[in-house]
Order: C-alpha cells, then sequence, then structure tokens
C-alpha cells in the first residue's frame, strides 16, 4: 500500500513563495522516486491576509491546518505590517495551538560551502540544537506601566513547567542515543537559578535513565564561545526557548549562513501536524529577483519526510543538496550563478540522477536518519 501525506503549504511574505517553491519541487520528486503521495494544499497567510481584513489567523485557518500530516511555511514579514503582529499573531500562535513544543535546528557545515570560521570542516560541524519551543520568556504577554514617562516599567516574565521542560529534555536524550550519545544543557544557571534548576534537575533525572548518553553543561554566554571555535565538541544541545533561538542563529552563521539553515517545529504528541521552515527571514527587498537561496527551505522539506517516517527520501534531499552546493560560487544573490528556480532544478534533477547513492563520507550521522522514530502515529 502506497503511503500518502497531507502536507499543508503556507508561502508567506517577501521570498518565502520563491523558496517554498522549490522546496516542494523537491518533496514531490522525491514522492515520485521513493513511492509514496503527497496531497498538498495552499494557504493565504501572511501579511496580505492581514491588510486585508486585518487577521493574523482564525480558528477555522487553525482547524483545517491541524488536519494535515505536516505543514511547509515559506518565511514571515513585511515592512507593511508593524513589527511582532505576524511573528506574535501566526508563527508563535501556530507552536502554541498544534502543539510544537520542540525546536530543532540542524547546524552543519556541508561540502563546498565556506564558514566564516577558517578552517574549520564539514567533519567538525555536525550538532543539533533542540529548543523548548513554547514557554520561556515568549510565553508572557508582558506589560508597561507609565508607557513614555521616565519612571515606566516594562515587565516580562519567563514561564518554565517541569512537564515541558521534561519533555524536551527526553526527546534530546533520545536523539543523543540515535547519534554520538553526547547531551550538552546550555543554560544560565547561574543567574536564572530557578529555570536552569528546573533544567538542570530534568537533565540528571533522564540520565539515570540513559546511561549510555554523555552530559555535558555550558552556560549560555560561554556557548557563543566554544560553539564557533570548536562546534566538534557538541552533538545534542538542549536549551530553553530564548537561549535556542540565538545561538542557533549562531549555528546558522557557523554552517555558511542563514541560507542553509533549517528547523523543525515538531509535534511529539501525535496531537497536530509539525511544521518546517527555513531560519531565515522573508527579505522583502531581493522578493521576485530569484535571488534567494532555496537551499534551507529544501532541508526543511526533507526534515518533514524524514518525521513523516520517509528517511530514504529525506536523506537522498540533503545528498542531493550537497552535491548542489559543491557547485554553487555563492550562496545568495546574483553571485550565485542560478536563480532560485534554477537551484531547485538541479537538485531535482540530482534526485532523479542518483537516487539510491549512500551516504557520502562528509554526510554521516545525518539527522534525517534517525528523526522518524521519534515520531508517534497520528491519532
Amino acid at each position: 500500500m502506497t503511503n500518502s501525506y497531507s502536507l499543508a503549504v503556507l508561502g508567506g511574505d517577501g521570498i518565502g513563495p520563491e523558496v517554498t517553491s522549490e522546496a516542494l519541487k523537491a518533496v514531490l520528486a522525491a514522492a515520485e522516486i521513493f513511492g509514496f503521495e503527497v496531497d498538498r494544499t495552499d494557504f493565504a497567510l501572511g501579511a496580505d491576509r492581514f491588510l486585508e481584513d486585518g487577521h493574523v489567523i482564525d480558528e477555522a485557518d487553525i482547524a483545517e491546518l491541524s488536519k494535515h500530516d505536516a505543514i511547509l511555511f515559506g518565511a514571515l514579514g513585511d515592512p507593511r505590517v508593524p513589527p511582532g503582529v505576524l511573528e506574535r499573531g501566526l508563527i508563535l500562535r501556530l507552536r502554541s495551538r498544534l502543539r510544537q513544543s520542540i525546536n530543532l535546528r540542524p547546524v552543519r557545515l556541508y561540502p563546498g560551502v565556506r564558514s566564516p570560521m577558517r578552517d574549520l570542516t564539514p567533519e567538525r560541524c555536525n550538532l543539533l540544537i533542540v529548543r523548548e519551543n513554547s514557554e520561556g520568556m515568549y510565553t508572557s504577554e508582558g506589560s508597561t506601566l507609565w508607557r513614555g514617562e521616565n519612571r515606566a516599567v516594562a515587565l516580562q516574565e519567563s514561564v518554565n513547567t517541569l512537564e515541558a521542560v521534561s519533555n524536551v529534555v527526553d526527546f534530546s536524550f533520545r536523539l543523543a542515543e540515535r547519534r554520538r550519545k553526547k547531551l550538552t544543557l546550555c543554560h544560565k544557571t547561574n543567574v536564572l537559578v530557578h529555570a536552569g534548576a528546573m533544567y538542570a534537575e530534568a537533565v540528571e533525572r533522564a540520565a539515570a535513565e540513559h546511561p549510555d548518553v554523555e552530559v555535558d553543561y555550558v552556560h549560555v554566554d560561554a556557548m557563543c564561545q566554544h560553539l564557533p571555535l570548536t562546534p566538534e565538541r557538541f552533538d545534542v544541545v538542549v536549551t530553553d526557548n530564548l537561549f535556542g533561538d540565538i545561538i542557533s542563529d549562531l549555528g546558522a552563521t557557523i554552517q555558511g549562513g542563514l541560507g542553509v539553515a533549517s528547523s523543525a517545529n515538531l509535534n511529539i504528541t501525535a496531537s497536530g501536524p509539525s511544521m518546517f521552515e527555513a531560519v531565515h527571514g522573508s527579505a522583502p527587498d531581493i522578493a521576485g529577483r530569484g535571488w534567494a537561496n532555496p537551499m534551507a527551505a529544501i532541508l526543511s522539506g526533507a526534515l518533514g519526510l524524514a518525521w513523516l517516517g520517509e528517511p530514504d527520501a529525506a536523506m537522498a534531499v540533503e545528498h542531493a543538496v550537497a552535491r548542489v552546493l559543491t557547485r554553487l560560487p555563492a550562496l545568495a544573490g546574483p553571485a550565485m550563478g542560478h536563480s532560485t528556480e534554477k537551484v531547485g532544478d538541479l537538485v531535482a534533477a540530482e534526485l532523479q540522477t542518483h537516487p539510491g547513492e549512500g551516504p557520502d563520507d562528509a554526510l554521516t550521522g545525518s539527522v534525517m536518519g534517525v528523526l522518524h522514530g521519534l515520531r508517534p502515529a497520528r491519532a
């Protein structure tokens, strides 16, 4: 029986629709090669929708999205919309309502991609940042008293629950067991003593259940030094929402830029779809020019395939991306040598030409090969 998956597609704003189109091209090519089906539904959500009727997303949209197996998301942001309206109204709301409690960001330097870190090689840069995705500083709306006056006070709380912390820690240990058996907690336990203690205690309890996993701890400020200089020190890094947001962007820089940085927002309870998106923004200044690098979006689509239970297809897409990257003179803009669409065509052609190739030495230990076993079956 042929597997079939329902995919919701949110192109979003700016370059989002452009890169999402190329990600779909790769996903559909992989589906044809590996013998499964993808049923696509497009959703017009983003700046244009907000400017048209004043709504970012409504309950009917969420209900329809929740019926799908996965969501492929492009990018969000438009200078016509005030900062925070789309981000909080759409992205953070979807993560919350669809219970996407874990954000996963691979940090991998692909062969042929130049890192700004001198002499860094692919063998030294292959780690996963696992970020709690629903709590911390992102939970509270906060408030400001006496705005505009010298006595103004801004309040922004960080809320952490043991359930959410334990879930992200347990997931991270299970990932570490399938990889190099090393887990690092990244926090600021010497200052954020209450939240830090909760994370540290959750790691200690989980470590007793996973005795083969080596455990390490790094303060988040120290991580900003260690990660660029010695990324090989890390395999699976678990951290809270705000710290994860920051260090994963640092990781993206190390691996060559936002054009190759993918991410997954995972629902690990089988209660709804997970969402896969490139880390980069909407780049409205280059939208429509064909300058955007679609590789991050394509790799995010591959993460979606892996999570759905198609690891061979996911790894094939990743290998096709890696082979094309070795031929691109640059990772963005006209210097890339090809348009956004042409880069997507090259990846699809690599899939067709080398669909069954095994992993290159520099691509061993891919998250694509271990992610699918961690997803529970949808009810």
